[in-house]
């Protein structure tokens, strides 16, 4: 049965235009996924990785740090549309600050980091196919970001989803997009030499690449991280920051016994018996930021050497089909993370960086957060915390987890809370203008739906 579902689904993919090279790379976790591969890492079979080189420690030399910028591309993930804030665009498009939507932002740290170091620095967004026109159209809003003879942006490629039961690509006539669905980021690389792009960056003498999520305002353009990767000659090293007891999701690196390699694991790749060595924070010191630098030729090279497969673990996400119902038909999608690519690279390292290069922006808690005075805007487009500790945001799922929930309840903007250290919302409360936060401030649910006033102040 399994060995009809991989034809039906490689014939389903070569129908739908898929490159090659995807189809390879997807029927290679397809057979892996028959033998019982899980992707699961006990805790057993690792030691934690306890000490990577600190940014803040490093000497970097200015020309040199100027000379890797200028052999270095910046590659933006940009294929969400933001489905759990209620978003059915480009989630890169969602206003941040001032008017201005994360992709406005992004141009504007490109644009101040292109004149401060003399570079070209191409700006570069992997998009899906749902996020491409949108994406495209507003990137025609800034002229002068496009590097001429590099394309502004490549596609993410896509894979049937598989019935639960047998294997086989799962039909769905009241949605047939939803029978779709990405392979996970780790995709990049494959769609980075399936587009040509990873040729084209050779060709014009690109070397280094550093990719991040377009929702994380804080992963900008670094000279002195460029330099840093540059000097170091690792082929491959990823963003790490101290963890903290509120980053207990977020994966984390550790070293593999079997053969030293270092290694990605992630919350789904953990076996749930082991969940408290997983969020120990002490245990496993770093979390993964999604920030990655790696070395162009050196990928190049590898994937030649492995057929177009750099093999990272495989990821089995079980959903259904329609993932707005629960009662639809049980599928599973074939993943892998962008940050597992550690393992794939002889002499990948790591490096640590400061909490500033991690403001993404997965929920409106987060959002509430960016556009809050807690933070400014400088002139190379980087947001800066004013107060030394950000305030802990807590607002009501039921009203304010979609954007046009949460937009509707803030219509003069959201509250001061540069001199709180929380704000908790509980009921469903619009927001009057010049709202003032201070200290461990809560609106309580009694009294609501209601108002609170202009000028409130909330303690």
């Amino acid at each position: 049965m399994s060995t009809t579902g991989l034809a039906a689904a490689q014939a389903k993919m070569r129908d739908a235009g898929v490159a090659e090279q995807a189809i390879d790379v997807f029927s290679h976790y397809y057979r892996a996924l028959e033998e019982g591969a899980t992707g699961l890492v006990p805790e057993d079979t690792i030691e934690p990785l306890t000490q990577i080189d600190s940014i803040d420690d490093v000497q970097v030399d200015e020309a040199a740090a100027r000379e890797a910028l200028s052999k270095t591309v910046l590659i933006k993930l940009n294929g969400g549309l933001g489905t759990s804030m209620g978003m059915d665009r480009a989630k890169s498009l969602l206003p941040v600050r001032d008017g201005k939507s994360f992709l406005d932002l992004l141009v504007d740290q490109v644009m101040a980091a292109r004149a401060r170091y003399d570079v070209t620095l191409p700006l570069i967004f992997m998009d899906s196919f749902r996020t491409r026109e949108d994406t495209l159209a507003a990137l025609a809003a800034h002229p002068g970001i496009e590097v001429e003879g590099i394309p502004l942006d490549f596609l993410q490629n896509r894979e049937p989803k598989l019935r639960a039961d047998d294997l086989t690509p799962v039909e769905w006539e009241a949605d047939p997009s939803l029978e779709w669905c990405p392979p996970g980021h780790g995709d990049i690389y494959t769609a980075l030499v399936a587009s040509g792009v990873l040729d084209t960056l050779l060709e014009r003498g690109y070397k280094y690449a550093m990719t991040s999520n377009s929702d994380n305002l804080g992963a900008a353009p670094s000279a002195r991280i460029a330099g840093w990767f540059a000097a170091s000659g690792a082929p491959y090293a990823p963003e790490m920051c101290r963890r903290t007891p509120a980053d207990v999701k977020g994966g984390h690196l550790a070293v593999r016994k079997a053969d030293g390699r270092i290694i990605l694991r992630d919350t789904a790749q953990t076996p749930p018996e082991e969940m408290h060595y997983f969020t120990d924070q002490f245990r496993h010191p770093f979390f993964h930021t999604n920030n990655l630098w790696f070395d162009l030729e050196v990928l190049r090279d590898t994937l030649t050497e492995r057929d177009g497969i750099l093999g990272l673990p495989l990821i089995r996400n079980e959903k259904t089909v329609d993932p707005a119902d629960p009662d639809s038909t049980p599928v599973i999608q074939l993943e892998t993370a962008m940050g597992a690519a550690v393992e794939a690279f002889d002499g990948a390292t790591a490096v640590e960086v400061p909490r500033s290069r991690f403001l993404p922006v997965k929920t409106t808690n987060d959002l509430l957060l960016v556009r809050s005075d807690v933070y400014e805007v400088d002139a190379d487009g980087l947001l800066q915390q004013v107060p030394e500790q950000a305030c802990v945001v807590n607002l009501d799922s039921r009203y304010y987890k979609r954007i046009a929930d949460f937009e509707a309840r803030f219509p003069h903007g959201v509250p001061s809370i540069r001199e709180a250290s929380s704000l908790t919302v509980r009921g469903d409360w619009t927001f009057g203008a010049g709202v003032v936060a201070t200290g461990d401030a809560a609106v309580p649910e009694e009294g609501a739906p209601g108002v609170v006033a202009d000028g409130a102040r909330l303690a």
